[in-house]
């Protein structure tokens, strides 16, 4: 399983002299920050998680402040099953509309059509995707406490109105702590999740998370790696 994971990770994150250093980062564990990628910057990131599952995430800085990327996921990559299914694709795309100020957070509105949670036997998702949002992040009380709040439409059908929280604080320069309280809406479908991420390099990071914690056999925990260059 590991070594599966570890030749995917070769192969996606050729390292080269020509990276930049990390930017901010645009996801905490599942809730997006207002920050974007810089013009001409890009980011892959790596993320296992239940089932054996491994989703793929490219991001690119197409114009300043503005983001685009696609997804696509492998249910039970991992493992030594041979079921393996190749998920439909995603995508993502965010716009900061705000730098923020002294008082003021900045802000962002985008699209993100990532899910997590799929069920082989049902063919739906555990996690619905968090959809249109609008986010607002600022520094608070302390350097490096930053905090995200904001609100989605995941499904334009339902027009239900979620929320979400997050707050990450930057212990060192080479280690952050995550924390989230996501899909909010009804208490019972809440997702708390908790993590932290690990600077192996300035343009490599390493998260570890675990996610719906106090929801029973739906919790899970997840391994990620992100890689951020310039194309």
């Amino acid at each position: 399983m590991m070594k599966k994971l570890f030749l995917l990770i070769v192969f996606l994150f050729p390292l080269g002299a020509w990276a930049q250093e990390v930017t901010p980062e645009t996801l905490l564990i599942d809730v997006p920050t207002a920050s974007t990628l810089d013009k001409y910057q890009a980011s892959l990131t790596t993320r296992a998680y239940t089932d054996g599952a491994v989703m793929e995430s490219l991001d690119f800085g197409v114009l300043p402040q503005i983001n685009i990327g696609v997804s696509v996921a492998v249910y039970q990559l991992l493992g030594n099953s041979d079921d393996i299914k190749i998920l439909n694709p995603d995508f993502q795309a965010k716009w900061k509309v705000f730098d923020g100020s002294l008082y003021w957070p900045a802000i962002a509105i985008g699209y993100d059509g990532r899910r997590y949670g799929y069920n082989k036997h049902t063919k739906k998702y555990l996690d619905d995707r968090k959809g249109g949002f609008i986010t607002f992040t600022r520094e608070i009380f302390t350097p490096g406490l930053e905090a995200t709040a904001g609100i989605n439409l995941s499904d334009f059908d339902r027009k239900d109105i979620y929320g979400f929280l997050g707050v990450s604080w930057t212990v060192n320069e080479w280690l952050t702590l995550l924390g989230e309280w996501d899909n909010l809406h009804r208490m019972n479908q809440t997702r708390a999740n908790v993590g932290a991420r690990f600077a192996i390099t300035p343009t490599l990071a390493l998260s570890g998370a675990v996610r719906r914690i106090g929801r029973g056999n739906e919790n899970e925990r997840i391994l990620q790696l992100r890689y951020v260059t310039n194309f």
